[in-house]
């Protein structure tokens, strides 16, 4: 969740009344933009989060390298990911190659090889033999990656009316809210389509 702002509001909202909810201030002073890498553990529902100030592609790999970390010991980490550019870098693919015990060549970037291009790379890390494994949603279909739902929680919860003296007013506010939900509400979702559960074919 990229250029998550923070916003304080130039007074305090005025109180809600008998006959009128709450107004907040409309005007606000911006004190610069939050970078949150988040996952969603669809077993669990616990969020596993890094708040910073931006969003590259080491950041990325790093930000793997921490759920690994989060989650030692495990046997394969399957990753639901958006299409971003990111998310399919040499870098990553690098990274995976490594963690998979991968002896290949890998090519060169714009070259040859499973570096080639997006294409070649998204398909070495959706190999379901790495200890690594990358799902793509669709294109125009990140809504798809249960992490989205999350994001729109946090939204409504903390930043949709939210007043912020600072970005590490706003990183605090985050991460607070985060080790609530892990605490207090965390668990897997039961996706529906209307009143049917979706549910995997066998």
């Amino acid at each position: 969740m990229t250029g998550i702002q923070a916003l304080e509001r130039a007074t305090e909202a005025l109180p809600m009344n008998t006959k009128m909810l709450e107004r907040p201030e409309y005007e606000y002073i911006r004190h610069g933009t939050q970078c949150l890498l988040a996952s969603f553990d669809v077993a669990t529902g616990e969020v596993f989060s890094v708040c910073q100030s931006h969003r590259k592609e080491k950041d990325f790999v790093d930000f793997i390298k921490a759920i690994e970390n989060h989650h030692y010991g495990y046997t394969q980490l399957q990753i639901v990911a958006d299409n971003l550019n990111t998310h399919q870098s040499e870098s990553l693919v690098r990274h995976v190659a490594k963690r998979s015990g991968f002896e290949g060549n890998l090519g060169i970037k714009g070259k040859s090889g499973i570096l080639k291009n997006i294409m070649s790379r998204a398909e070495f890390l959706s190999r379901k033999s790495h200890k690594i494994v990358f799902n793509y949603t669709p294109k125009h279909a990140s809504w798809m990656n249960q992490i989205e739902i999350w994001f729109g929680i946090l939204m409504r919860k903390v930043l949709k009316r939210g007043s912020f003296s600072s970005t590490d007013d706003l990183k605090s506010k985050l991460t607070n809210f985060i080790d609530y939900h892990n605490k207090f509400y965390a668990h897997p979702y039961n996706w529906q389509y209307g009143n049917k559960v979706l549910k995997t074919q066998q």
